[in-house]
């Protein structure tokens, strides 16, 4: 079930995101996630948050956060991944949206295929200024 970020979620969320990112970003330091864990924890509150919780376990199992048309990002539990559920948080995202624009570091490449798959489409690159690292910016609907 895809639903609204409630508050009591917060801490299970932020876990979500930290392990998904050291565990998919292997070309960044995982020190350098540790060491935003807390301001993405403060900026979190101000997006607009998708969860996707289990059915049957009641458990979150990914989420999925916007900027206005910008999708800050996609995180699944590592356990959970390749099941659908990335498809089914950006499917519902898309009928709430008419254009949806990410960045994705280009090393990265199952998240770029998976993007391409749903119809992204790559618009531009450039560097992460944080990260140093080179990502696409990738656009989808009415631009």
């Amino acid at each position: 079930m895809i639903r609204k970020f409630r508050n009591n979620d917060f801490k299970t969320i932020m876990q979500i995101w930290l392990d998904t990112n050291i565990q998919t970003h292997t070309f960044i330091s995982e020190n350098y996630w540790k060491d935003n864990f807390d301001t993405v924890k403060n900026m979190l509150p101000r997006a607009e948050l998708y969860v996707y919780e289990d059915d049957y376990t009641n458990q979150i199992d990914g989420f999925i956060g916007l900027m206005g048309d910008y999708i800050a990002g996609i995180f699944i539990k590592e356990f959970a991944q390749s099941n659908g559920i990335g498809k089914q948080l950006l499917d519902y995202v898309k009928t709430l949206k008419s254009k949806l624009s990410l960045s994705v570091y280009q090393k990265n490449t199952r998240a770029i295929r998976f993007y391409q798959r749903e119809s992204f489409v790559i618009q531009s690159e450039n560097t992460d200024e944080n990260t140093k690292e080179k990502e696409f910016i990738m656009i989808w609907g009415e631009q």
